[in-house]
C-alpha cells in the first residue's frame, strides 16, 4: 500500500517523472502544453478527453496526520466518509498546498498518479479500473501523464476500493 519514492530530492518535476517512466519501461506518455493543466477542466480541454478519463491525485490526512494519496476519476469526489471507514480513521482532511509539496514532492496541479518523494499509502477508486488509460498530472502545471490504471495500482502498491462519490 506504499507508493514508490525519491527521498533525496525535496521537489520533483516532469523531468524526474519522465526519467522514472523511462528507467522502468512503463507504458506511459507525458504530454506538454503551453496552457496550464492544473484543473480537470483544463486537462479535458488540452487532451480532448471526457472528465471521467482524468485521474485526480489527492493527498489527504487523517486525525493522526497519516497521509494517504487517493486517486479518483475527474468527474467524482473523494468520499471522506468511505475513506475514513476504509482507513479506520475518525476524520479526513484535505492537504494544504505546502503539505502536498512536502510529502509528494510536486506542486498542486501537477501531481502525477505515480512516483513521490515519500512513501504514502495509496488508494485507487475502483471505478478507475474501468478504463484502458487515464490522464493525470504530469509532474508540472503544464504537463499531463497518460497511463494505464493498472499501472497506477501496481506502481503505488495501492489498495483498490470504493472511495468516491
Amino acid at each position: 500500500m506504499r507508493g514508490i519514492l525519491h527521498p533525496t530530492k525535496r521537489r520533483l518535476d516532469d523531468r524526474d517523472l519522465q526519467e522514472y517512466i523511462r528507467q522502468r519501461k512503463i507504458d506511459a506518455t507525458i504530454y506538454y502544453f503551453e496552457k496550464h493543466t492544473m484543473t480537470v477542466d483544463s486537462a479535458v480541454e488540452q487532451m480532448g478527453v471526457a472528465k471521467d478519463v482524468i485521474v485526480k491525485s489527492i493527498l489527504v490526512f487523517n486525525e493522526r496526520e497519516e497521509p494517504y494519496v487517493v486517486f479518483v476519476n475527474g468527474d467524482r469526489r473523494v468520499s471522506f466518509e468511505k475513506l475514513a471507514q476504509l482507513t479506520n480513521s475518525r476524520a479526513i482532511r484535505m492537504a494544504k498546498a505546502r503539505e502536498v509539496k512536502e510529502v509528494l514532492g510536486y506542486e498542486v496541479g501537477g501531481v502525477p498518479p505515480i512516483y513521490y518523494r515519500r512513501n504514502v499509502t495509496s488508494i485507487v477508486d475502483r471505478r478507475l479500473l474501468n478504463y484502458d488509460f487515464v490522464v493525470g498530472g504530469g509532474g508540472s502545471t503544464h504537463a499531463l501523464l497518460k497511463i494505464r490504471p493498472e499501472d497506477i495500482v501496481c506502481l503505488n502498491n495501492a489498495v483498490v476500493a470504493d472511495v468516491s462519490e
